[in-house]
């Protein structure tokens, strides 16, 4: 891989910085990698490789981990259903909610809410940045 100029590293970690930003204020919305470039003053594809190099990442993914991550903490108290739930991380669908939940967390949201997860044993699950695959 090429060296690159620092000024191109700086400029990758602002976008990635300011980028990341704006989706854990604002997960909940209908948000899109066009979008996030604009509201940066970024080019679509800047911003991809800003995510790449910088966070590890695709736009994609960091968007569902946080969705993930603050669905998870919002189970976990238990006073919302898990419709309400998947409307305030930004799905329309339940279902379409509980499948990425499942696949990010290995369990249902109801099964998760049922285990009563502590906000610590979430962050440990939550850390890595791509979701668990599993087999149907």
């Amino acid at each position: 891989m090429p060296t690159q100029r620092s000024s191109t590293i700086r400029l990758r970690t602002s976008l990635f910085h300011e980028a990341a930003e704006i989706v854990d204020r604002e997960f909940a919305a209908d948000l899109s990698l066009d979008d996030i470039a604009r509201r940066v003053a970024s080019s679509r594809r800047q911003l991809q490789r800003a995510y790449a190099e910088i966070g590890q990442t695709t736009f994609r993914d960091h968007l569902t981990r946080v969705r993930m991550q603050k669905a998870a903490e919002m189970l976990s108290t238990r006073t919302l259903t898990v419709r309400e739930v998947a409307h305030r991380v930004g799905y329309r669908q339940p279902a379409q909610f509980a499948k990425a939940f499942r696949r990010y967390q290995g369990l249902a949201p109801s099964d998760f809410r049922a285990g009563g997860r502590a906000p610590q044993a979430l962050r440990a699950r939550t850390e890595g940045l791509r979701p668990v695959y599993r087999a149907a």
